[in-house]
């Protein structure tokens, strides 16, 4: 990995090109601290002093900004609501035939559902800008009702400022994504979660280091990180091969095919979605009690049980990402559509039929594949919860979800840096 950076570094046009993905890394760090408009500061610095994670659904948010959410800066919302309309558009492909034929329409219809993407982005901004400023003039935002007023002014028009500035953010951080994708390295909005992450785990360790069990807790958690890290890394690397051969044929006087491939697939095929999908989803029982009655026995309840280092809220978590990382695979994978297309094109999977067989033995294979990928995606997100539970650690520094992205990230990365390399050496060679 450093030496592919080195010798991109060594480039002028990748040199370039990581410079400037630096730069707009550092410009939307930098913007997760621009206050918010209306907020008093020193009386929310005292009030979030003694705020503890307690597994909400603004943790998740929280994580995804970086840390600016808790402190109301004008990147509050981050690259979550981005994160959040992808994802619908990926599943309403299989509600909305409409959208399932753009996504069959290659660049153009890409195109069609990126702007879609957009404009749902804008409109989730609107949506939970609106909860989170409303949250945090009523106190509920921390958890609990505060006697401290966050937001001093009750004035709309102030209300209506906060919203449209937090809203603008969302859509200048979109296009800060989209800029690192066409001019930088990588892919945009993967770097900006990135980034997001790496910039509070240090602060989350250290901070274990200097509380209760001290340096021994902080070496057993940054040993776990690594061997965890070592096994994701692992895993995210294996795929199973399946051979193709494609037939010879005449096309005028020149013979086409006759060529032998493989179609790659990937144990973990569903990526974090499955992770992020079960800890929204479970993260909402405790979000929604936050703004009920304290002593009604059902949020007592959910309190009790929907916490992060509750064992109901452990085995919930677990059963929900093994059963979407099966759902999710099932969108992002279509056998039939693969088969149609290998048939089209004279492929074949050698001792099978095209077609049907080999749709049915591509949608075999997958099962086993999934089946493996669920557990070990189930593993990796339950491992770190427990160790932190077993240690008594009340702030999490890291999760399942943390490790996935960090690692995933990085390693295609590095896979765009190696695959630009190996282009720049074959203009050179051709030049």
């Amino acid at each position: 990995m450093f030496t592919a950076f080195i010798q991109a570094f060594k480039t002028p046009d990748l040199r370039n090109k990581l410079l400037f993905t630096f730069f707009i890394m550092a410009l939307f760090r930098w913007g997760s601290f621009i206050p918010l408009p209306g907020v008093d500061y020193a009386t929310l610095k005292s009030v979030i002093s003694d705020v503890q994670n307690n597994g909400s659904l603004l943790d998740l948010v929280n994580m995804f900004s970086g840390g600016a959410l808790l402190q109301l800066s004008v990147f509050a919302l981050g690259i979550m609501p981005y994160i959040t309309a992808s994802i619908i558009i990926q599943l309403l492909r299989v509600v909305i035939p409409r959208f399932e034929d753009l996504h069959k329409e290659g660049q153009t219809g890409q195109a069609k559902l990126t702007q879609y993407t957009r404009y749902l982005t804008i409109a989730l901004g609107v949506l939970q800008s609106t909860s989170i400023i409303t949250a945090a003039r009523t106190g509920t935002l921390f958890g609990r009702a505060s006697n401290q007023k966050i937001i001093p002014s009750d004035s709309a028009w102030i209300f209506i400022l906060q919203i449209l500035v937090m809203t603008a953010a969302t859509g200048l951080i979109m296009w800060m994504g989209e800029l690192i994708t066409e001019k930088g390295v990588g892919n945009g909005m993967s770097i900006l979660i990135f980034t997001s992450i790496i910039a509070n785990l240090p602060r989350k360790l250290f901070a274990i280091a200097g509380g209760n069990g001290g340096i021994q807790k902080f070496l057993a958690i940054v040993t776990l990180i690594l061997l965890v890290t070592l096994a994701v890394v692992y895993v995210e690397q294996a795929m199973r091969r399946i051979p193709v051969q494609y037939a010879k044929r005449m096309v005028g006087r020149r013979m086409y095919g006759g060529t032998t491939t493989y179609i790659p697939l990937k144990i973990n095929m569903s990526g974090v979605i499955p992770v992020i999908f079960a800890s929204s989803i479970l993260s909402l029982p405790m979000m929604l009690a936050q703004f009920g009655d304290q002593n009604a026995k059902w949020i007592q309840w959910i309190s009790m049980n929907f916490r992060s280092s509750s064992w109901f809220y452990l085995v919930i978590y677990g059963l929900l990402t093994f059963a979407f990382a099966f759902f999710y695979t099932s969108i992002t994978f279509n056998p039939e559509e693969v088969a149609d297309n290998m048939k089209k094109y004279g492929g074949f999977v050698p001792g099978l039929r095209a077609g049907r067989p080999t749709a049915d033995y591509l949608h075999y294979v997958m099962t086993r594949i999934t089946t493996a990928g669920a557990v070990y995606l189930t593993i990796v997100a339950l491992v770190p919860q427990i160790a932190m539970v077993a240690m008594n650690v009340p702030q999490l520094p890291f999760g399942g979800t943390t490790i996935l992205i960090i690692v995933g990230v990085g390693l295609q990365t590095v896979k765009d840096i190696n695959a630009q390399l190996h282009q720049h050496h074959y203009e050179g060679f051709m030049a």
